[in-house]
């Protein structure tokens, strides 16, 4: 089942004509999460080719522009669309008066509801569960209150093995109930455990999405194992003086963090708009961390069973 994060905008404050502000969109299973939404998104969510009315969910990290201002240009498209789903909104609680605001004075009544959902930033929470995905705040170190998001696929079926399947010629109708747990009983009453027909659930799948923050190892225990990690890299080493004093992190920094963290992969983003190529970053984070990459606009990371 499909598990992939695409970098819609991958600078910070001021965009470049290659690289748009704070966004992405999360594949989980098919069902699509957006994270962040700044000025532009509309269109690079046309550019790969998403399709509006699965976008259901909706996280901003913070209040600072270049991770929102995207968003009541986005909601007006779904009204103009003739949306009339649910729309959820995970954010900070001022959100909220911002958009009405904005529907006010342009006199818009929104043609589906819209469900705000407050985040907590001073201690982790989980924000959203079900029986496939879990979804939990990550308060950072920001010059406002910021959020990153946790999310984790989890895997609770078992697998049946496949040389069984094919030895005992299992009818499709059983195959659900093998795999919560039942066992089989065949045409001629035999009955075969579960145990033999199936293996263990995979482990679960896991997205760390780290916006804006200065070096924070509180997130340390919250992000510990992830899959891949995606933390902010605004500045190169020899700017860290300006990272520290804007709460933002270094390339060194974020690659400590993942180390730290032991993450299976590092991205890292949210580029100050004075680097015009990408190479010089990623090299200073695979001193730490072998396994960075950076993220571009269009680019689809996969993460793997």
């Amino acid at each position: 089942m499909s598990f992939s994060v695409t970098i819609l905008g991958c600078n910070s404050a001021i965009p470049t004509v290659s690289r748009n502000p704070s966004s992405q969109l999360l594949n989980i299973s098919e069902r699509l999460y957006l994270i962040d939404c700044a000025e532009g998104t509309q269109v690079q969510l046309k550019k790969s080719r998403i399709k509006l009315h699965r976008i259901n969910n909706i996280f901003i990290s913070h209040l600072h522009g270049d991770h929102y201002f995207g968003l009541i240009g986005l909601m007006t498209s779904f009204h103009l669309f003739g949306r009339t789903k649910e729309l959820n909104i995970y954010a900070n609680s001022e959100l909220e008066k911002i958009i009405n605001i904005q529907l006010e004075v342009s006199k818009t009544k929104l043609c589906y509801p819209v469900v705000y959902h407050c985040l907590n930033y001073d201690e982790p929470k989980i924000i959203f569960e079900d029986r496939k995905i879990c979804i939990k705040s990550i308060p950072l170190n920001h010059s406002i209150p910021t959020c990153g998001f946790l999310f984790t696929k989890k895997n609770n079926e078992r697998s049946i093995k496949k040389e069984i399947l094919a030895e005992l010629n299992i009818p499709i109708s059983e195959l659900i109930n093998i795999k919560k747990g039942d066992d089989y009983v065949d045409k001629n009453g035999r009955v075969y455990k579960n145990s033999y027909l199936t293996k263990g659930p995979k482990s679960s799948q896991s997205y760390a999405y780290c916006s804006d923050t200065g070096y924070y190892e509180n997130i340390l225990s919250v992000i510990q194992g992830v899959d891949i990690l995606y933390h902010e890299t605004t500045f190169m080493e020899d700017k860290i003086q300006s990272a520290n004093e804007k709460l933002h992190s270094t390339a060194i920094q974020a690659a400590t963090i993942a180390k730290k963290a032991n993450a299976g992969k590092l991205i890292i983003g949210h580029y100050s708009a004075r680097y015009k190529t990408l190479h010089p970053i990623l090299s200073e984070a695979k001193t730490v961390f072998e396994n960075s990459f950076t993220a571009e606009d269009g680019k689809v990371f996969n993460i793997e069973d």
